[in-house]
């Protein structure tokens, strides 16, 4: 069941996404202030230039600063230690969270690296922040995350943006790495984040 529902999920980002229709918005704050970018090299922006990284693109938009929390080879499990002094105690009021791609890279099993997302996502709700859980990859051959992405975000009931490099990924004139965007992919990256971040800011 919890499949079928996350399935219906993840086909209604796409239509918004490709359609550019409203995205669904499933997860409002009610406290905070602070607007947090959380995770990996991919929020760090490592392998684009300096201020080119989506979440520097993203605040110019916004006309808002959005902090950013992101930290070069975390996984869930360092970026669990961190997520009190990083992002609870700084006032959250959205929280973007980006992890599991050094998972995956790790082989770390993956029930472990999404019972973590899923305490951090509990963590972060009972600040009274919403998530944007953002997808990654979870192999470079195929995509071993998205389901359980699909569920985790239904189950949380979390805002959801899935497989954000999709689009990125394989695409040399977009990527600084066979696993980095570079500047043209980050905004692309901050292309498919915007619109649910907009939808939760109204």
């Amino acid at each position: 069941m919890k499949k079928a529902v996350a399935g219906v999920l993840a086909a209604a980002l796409a239509i918004w996404y490709f359609l550019d229709v409203q995205p669904p918005v499933v997860d409002f704050p009610s406290a905070g202030q602070n607007i947090i970018a959380f995770g990996d090299s991919l929020v760090t922006g490592y392998g684009a230039s300096p201020g080119n990284d989506f979440v520097s693109i993203f605040s110019a938009r916004l006309g808002r600063l959005i902090v950013n929390a992101g930290r070069n080879g975390d996984t869930t499990h360092t970026g669990l230690e961190r997520l009190e002094g990083e992002v609870l105690s700084q006032e959250p009021r959205i929280v973007m969270l980006l992890l599991g791609g050094n998972d995956a890279l790790r082989k770390v099993p993956v029930d472990e690296t999404f019972d973590r997302l899923a305490t951090m996502i509990d963590q972060i709700h009972e600040k009274g922040a919403a998530v944007v859980l953002v997808g990654v990859r979870g192999s470079l051959l195929g995509d071993q995350y998205e389901v359980h992405f699909d569920v985790l975000a239904e189950a949380k009931q979390t805002n959801y943006v899935p497989d954000i490099l999709n689009g990125s990924f394989g695409h040399p004139s977009l990527m600084a790495d066979a696993i980095q965007p570079n500047n043209e992919g980050n905004v692309l990256m901050a292309d498919r984040l915007e619109p649910v971040l907009r939808a939760v800011l109204e």
